[in-house]
C-alpha cells in the first residue's frame, strides 16, 4: 500500500467526489490483490474490493487523521472478508466434482507458465499452488489474513498489528500456527515448503 498526501484525506472527508475517485484508483490494485489473497478467486476478490469502497466511501468521517489510509483500507477489507465468510453458508462438495476455479490455472501458476518453463515443472508448480491454495483454506479467516499479509504482502508484524487492529504478539502466534499447519499440510512437498516462510 501507498501512503497518501494529507490533502487527500482532508479532500476525502469534506466529500469531494474526485478525492474519492483518486482513493479508488490510487488502492484498487493493493485491495484487490489482498482480496484475491483471502478468497482464492477472482468474482469473490472482485466483490470484496468494491464493498471495501463502498465501506470505504460510507465511513470516511470516522476514519482518524494521524492513521494511514492505506492501513484504514485493509482493516475494512480484512474486516469485509470476515464478516462475509461468517453470512456464507459452508458448501460441501463431492470429491469427484471439479469447481470451474479449480479447473483454471491459479494467476501465479499462470506467471510461472509464461516464464518458458517445462511443461512438467509447469505441472508441477500448478499442483504445489492448488495444494498450497487448498491448505490456505483451511487455516482460520485470522491465521489466513496474518499469512497473506506476512508473505504475500511483505508486511511486518508491526504494520500487520495495525493493519488489524490486534496485538503484536497475537500477531506472531497467528503468524506461528498458520505456518505449522501449512507445513503439516504440505510436508510431502518436503523443502520446497520452505519457500513459504
Amino acid at each position: 500500500m501507498r501512503d497518501e498526501s494529507p490533502q487527500l484525506v482532508e479532500r476525502l472527508r469534506a466529500g469531494e467526489p474526485a478525492a474519492f475517485r483518486e482513493m479508488v484508483e490510487c488502492y484498487q490494485r493493493d485491495v484487490y490483490a489482498l482480496a484475491y489473497d483471502l478468497c482464492g478467486n477472482h468474482h469473490d476478490a472482485e466483490d470484496l474490493s468494491q464493498e471495501v469502497f463502498i465501506k470505504a466511501f460510507r465511513a470516511i468521517g470516522s476514519f482518524r487523521a494521524d492513521a494511514k489510509l492505506g492501513s484504514w483500507l485493509y482493516r475494512i477489507t480484512m474486516n469485509a472478508h470476515i464478516d462475509n465468510k461468517r453470512r456464507k453458508p459452508v458448501q460441501l462438495v463431492s470429491i469427484d466434482a471439479r469447481d470451474d476455479d479449480e479447473a483454471q490455472p491459479s494467476e501465479r501458476s499462470l506467471e510461472f507458465a509464461a516464464s518458458g518453463a517445462r511443461p512438467d515443472q509447469t505441472a508441477g508448480a500448478a499442483r504445489f499452488q492448488v495444494d498450497v491454495e487448498n491448505a490456505l483454506d483451511a487455516l482460520s479467516t485470522q491465521e489466513r489474513a496474518v499469512f497473506v499479509l506476512r508473505h504475500y504482502h511483505d508486511m511486518k508484524i508491526g504494520e500487520i498489528s495495525q493493519s488489524l487492529s490486534i496485538a503484536e504478539g497475537t500477531v506472531k502466534s497467528l503468524l506461528f500456527r498458520s505456518m505449522r499447519k501449512l507445513r503439516d499440510r504440505l510436508a510431502h512437498y518436503g523443502d520446497e515448503v520452505g519457500d513459504l516462510a
